[in-house]
This record gives C-alpha cells, structure tokens and sequence, in this order.
C-alpha cells in the first residue's frame, strides 16, 4: 500500500513539473514575433513561375486583402476568441500609429483553405507581410505592440506611403 501510494505521489509531482514547464514555454513564446524561413529556391531551370510556393501564398494574401507595396498585418481569428479582441486593439494602434501599414483581419472559420496553406495552427495569429507580399514575420497570440513596431520599421523602406 506505501508504494502505491509513494508511486501516486511522484506521478502528481511529474505531472505537476511537466504542465509548469509547458506553461512557461507557451507563456515566453506567446505573442512573440518569429522570423518565417525563406521557402526553398527553385531547382536550377525550374524557373520562378506562378507554380512555386511563393507565388501561391502571394496570391493567397492578396486574396485575403493584403496591399502590395504596404506592409500588411494579417491576423487571423474567431468569433469566440478573447485575445482576438485584445491582437486587434494592439494592431489598430500600430496601423494607426505607424504610416505605410495596413491591418487585414481574417475569419479562420471562413477561409479554412487559407488557415491550411498558411499553417495557421490558432487564433490569434498574425502575419506580418512585406511589400513584395512576403510573408517575413509571424505571430501566435497577443503581439507586443512596441515589438512589432520595431520589426516593421525596417520593412516600410519599401512601402508605398
């Protein structure tokens, strides 16, 4: 009977020390911004044609609503989402505060195929695009409002203001 009882008791503990280390890893990465890898480069001779991923997400985010020649902030949400609310609070004030910048909100529910392609894994998550339709920054949560005005300063050098 001890050693069921010692056994319940370490697993509680282990239990207890793994759902603390989950918290403390979403809550660092919550809203954090993340550099989105470059998609691979063609083969040699496959040309840079409407097939490669690039140009499909370009598409895609223009489709959406994203500007080319301005800086788009992209946040995909729900109807029921809480920091959905409190994402596109922080995002009016940066597309408010920062000239060249432009806020697209998107119904996750309404356009799955977008979610798919553009690995949106919940809500809210918003993705930063560049002039040239690029996607170069993502973010799973609430952004920190002086974070993202940092990271998009050095993109608008190429927005049309």
């Amino acid at each position: 009977m001890r050693d069921q009882t010692l056994t319940g008791v370490l697993l509680v503990v282990g239990v207890l020390g793994l759902a603390t280390c989950f918290g403390w890893w979403r809550r660092r990465r919550d809203g954090r911004l993340r550099s989105v890898a470059p998609a691979p480069a063609p083969a040699a001779g496959a040309g840079t044609g409407p097939g490669t991923p690039q140009d499909a997400h370009r598409a895609l985010l223009a489709r959406l609503g994203a500007r080319s020649g301005a800086v788009t902030l992209v946040q995909f949400s729900s109807a029921v989402c809480a920091p959905c609310r409190a994402a596109r609070r922080v995002l009016e004030q940066v597309e408010a505060a920062v000239p060249g910048v432009v806020l697209v909100e998107v119904d996750a529910e309404q356009h799955l195929d977008a979610v798919r392609e553009l690995d949106v894994w919940r809500t809210p998550t918003v993705l930063v695009v560049d002039p040239a339709g690029r996607v170069v920054l993502r973010a799973s949560g609430v952004p920190v409002r002086d974070e993202l005005v940092a990271a998009v300063a050095p993109l608008l050098a190429g927005a049309d203001r």
